[in-house]
């Protein structure tokens, strides 16, 4: 059984409340988990302490028997401390593709450069030989 230590979503509608949860891989986000080990109230500042509420020893306890940490949990644990380390660890992730545009966007921006090249090249070919018709007329 895959175990994940994920935010799970509760209050109401614009006012949202997680809690850290235990569960199962498999089972819905806001659905059934083995065991509550925190809160995050995103609404709260984020220097006030009960932003963020986890049971470190739980969590530790957790991590130790395998449960891997969504992205944002491990953000959260990376700042707890037990017995003088983290928790778990968290890295900053890098995915360089995904500030660039699609296909069809590179696509149509090559397009848009082809026919501004074309233009700008037109538009030079006339005024180049203008001055010389006006030359060989006198």
């Amino acid at each position: 059984m895959a175990l994940k230590i994920r935010l799970a979503r509760g209050g109401s509608k614009k006012r949202p409340f997680y809690s850290i949860v235990v569960a199962d891989a498999r089972a819905p986000r806001d659905g059934r988990f083995i065991e509550k080990i925190g809160t995050y109230d995103p609404r709260l500042p984020k220097d006030s302490e009960s932003r963020v509420k986890v049971d470190a020893a739980k969590a530790a306890d957790w991590l130790r028997k395998g449960a891997q940490p969504t992205d944002r949990v491990a953000r959260f644990l990376s700042h707890i401390e037990v017995d003088g380390k983290a928790v778990a660890t968290w890295a900053h992730g890098n995915n360089p593709k995904k500030g660039e545009p699609g296909k069809k966007a590179q696509e149509r921006a090559k397009e848009r450069a082809d026919k501004a090249a074309a233009m700008a090249e037109a538009a030079a070919a006339p005024a180049e030989e203008a001055p010389a018709e006006e030359a060989a007329s006198e």
